[in-house]
């Protein structure tokens, strides 16, 4: 190591000031700091308030969203061999199911699995890694090449901001999404986003949601719930439980509940299947388990705010049992309970990696409760009133990242107000 340590040195004066390479100063920084501790030490006064550093943050933030990235290729496997399992119960030959899932199921059938056999453990992780990792290299390939044409334009140090959004972004997307699309995402999300706006801590957007969004209405077909996982194999498809659940229409007319649509439209599925996230979905968002894991680590860390993760499930679960409450003989989604809609979409993967972004969240204690309970109770709002918007939550996150410069304000100035009439008094 002393070796690599001893030409990076040599190579430094290259980048600097006056050097050949001057421009390309920003990647050297990112390459030797990534490798070495940096070396640079305060000469003057210093004040430390916090041990907490942005790398410390996002690394940590990175091993919050472990389970759900092991979630994310196990279920995806999962659910893709339970859509060739059912290609082959309705008659299409093993050999031709293997063709039309592609150049992943040729790999996986060279290790012995079969359509008909469904998926062991490791089967269905090799499977949904194989889907999950192009689209993870993808986004940091794209995504990192943007970030660093910045830093060299503006000529200042690559930051790790990029590490989280390029984590976040994947597992918000399909597996069936093109690759084209998500480097197209990505871009969008880093460049108006973040970038225009002066790049990491300067954004009033969540760069990853705001990619999401961007894919969300430009590709509506590949991105939407109702065709996740169609197309797979011809004649299989496997809508998301929130499209199955809004577009149920000839159920509830007859005098039927919930249940009925559970047992008729869902195959029975159980809420724990649910809470576990063995169901169809984008690929790091269907476990409700995985994200509390995340949010323990995060909260204990203290680098996720709970009163955010707090005031959403207030918000959400609060209106969601009042709705709960209404009947309506067109729209079957005033019968999902509140629970229910904590452990479907990516409501759970929103509050607790989303909404507490630390650049695009409230700051204070107060706007922080307030930022929550507002997005929990929207996510419920374009849920339940707006069926054509199965998932709430990335709307609902972006309308809060809008408001939450307003909501600090509001709650500085009342303070403030309250110091002036106390002193006055």
């Amino acid at each position: 190591m002393k070796f690599l340590r001893d030409k990076l040195d040599a190579m430094e004066p290259l980048f600097h000031k006056g050097g050949k390479l001057e421009r390309f100063f920003p990647i050297y920084e990112a390459a030797d700091t990534f490798l070495y501790t940096p070396g640079e030490v305060t000469k003057g006064a210093s004040h430390i308030r916090d041990g907490m550093d942005l790398k410390r943050m996002m690394i940590f933030v990175v091993i919050a969203l472990t389970p759900c990235i092991l979630m994310a290729c196990y279920n995806t496997g999962a659910q893709t061999h339970a859509v060739a399992e059912k290609a082959v119960a309705a008659g299409t030959a093993a050999d031709e199911v293997i063709s039309q899932l592609g150049w992943r199921a040729t790999i996986v059938s060279g290790f012995g699995w079969t359509p008909e056999g469904g998926g062991s453990l490791f089967y269905n992780f090799l499977h949904g890694a194989l889907y999950f990792g192009p689209v993870f290299l993808v986004t940091q390939i794209a995504g990192g090449t943007w970030e660093v044409i910045f830093c060299c334009i503006r000529k200042h140090e690559i930051n790790e901001g990029f590490l989280v959004t390029g984590m976040l972004f994947p597992l918000t997307l399909p597996a069936t999404i093109p690759l084209w699309q998500v480097a197209l995402g990505i871009s969008f999300g880093v460049v108006i986003g973040k970038e225009v706006f002066g790049g990491t801590g300067k954004n009033f957007l969540n760069p990853a949601l705001t990619a999401r969004a961007f894919l969300y209405f430009a590709y509506p077909i590949q991105v939407t719930g109702s065709t996740v996982w169609a197309g797979m194999v011809d004649g299989v498809t496997a809508p998301t439980l929130l499209t199955t659940m809004g577009n149920v229409k000839n159920i509830l007319p007859a005098g039927g509940s919930f249940k009925n649509v559970i047992d008729n439209e869902l195959g029975g599925l159980s809420l724990t299947q649910a809470f576990l996230g063995n169901i169809p979905g984008s690929m790091g968002e269907t476990s409700t388990l995985a994200c509390l894991l995340g949010a323990i680590f995060l909260i204990a860390t203290g680098v996720g705010s709970w009163r955010i993760m707090a005031g959403v499930v207030i918000g959400a679960m609060g209106l969601a049992t009042v709705m709960n409450g209404f009947e309506t003989p067109t729209n079957a989604m005033y019968q999902v309970p509140a629970v229910w809609h904590l452990c479907t979409g990516g409501l759970a993967f929103g509050l607790v990696f989303m909404a507490t972004d630390p650049v695009s969240a409230a700051m204070t204690d107060t706007g922080r409760w307030v930022y929550g309970i507002l997005i929990g109770m929207m996510t419920i709002i374009v849920r339940v009133l707006n069926p054509a918007f199965p998932e709430g939550i990335m709307l609902a996150i972006l309308l809060g990242n809008v408001f939450a410069p307003v909501i600090d304000f509001m709650v500085v100035q009342k303070n403030i107000n309250r110091r002036l009439a106390r002193n006055d008094a």
